[in-house]
């Protein structure tokens, strides 16, 4: 076996090198034991980036309502501090926000199910800053949901 073959495309990515090696990783949240379908399985990312996409949208227009002079760069932050406060009272407290009750999914704790006030600022302060969303590990969590011990899953 060449290196290229161990190491795999940068197409295919890591995991499909490694599953090509032989490694068996398993299903997505098995290392949680979370079932790999249906109800507590982890929340894929089309569904994940679709809610936050249906609650940008509502912090956009709450934003947009509270300023009404009109879309500008002030309406940006508005809407992300709008956006700050609904995650942290929505998930703190029922467990999703509007996006994720929409396509059926919630943020739990790994170890306990709920997630604690503490757990949830430092989950969304980290959301709020984009980049560690966009770091998942191979269970498909972002850096966000790591830090804070928390999962994304389907209900």
């Amino acid at each position: 076996m060449d290196n290229r073959q161990a190491i795999g495309s940068w197409l295919s990515g890591p995991r499909a090198a490694i599953e090509e090696a032989g490694a068996d990783l398993g299903h997505r949240g098995e290392q949680l034991g979370l079932p790999q379908e249906g109800p507590g399985s982890i929340a894929r990312p089309g569904r994940r980036i679709g809610a936050l996409a249906v609650d940008w949208g509502l912090c956009l227009l709450i934003a947009y309502g509270l300023l009404s002079d009109g879309y500008d760069q002030a309406t940006g932050n508005w809407a992300l501090l709008v956006f700050f406060v609904l995650s942290i009272l929505t998930v703190g407290t029922v467990g999703f926000t509007p996006g994720k009750r929409l396509f059926g999914l919630r943020v739990v704790a790994v170890d306990t199910g709920r997630v604690a006030p503490l757990r949830v600022l430092a989950r969304t302060v980290l959301l709020c800053l984009a980049v560690p969303a966009l770091i998942w590990d191979r269970d498909g969590r972002g850096l966000h949901d790591r830090v804070a011990r928390t999962v994304e899953v389907r209900i």
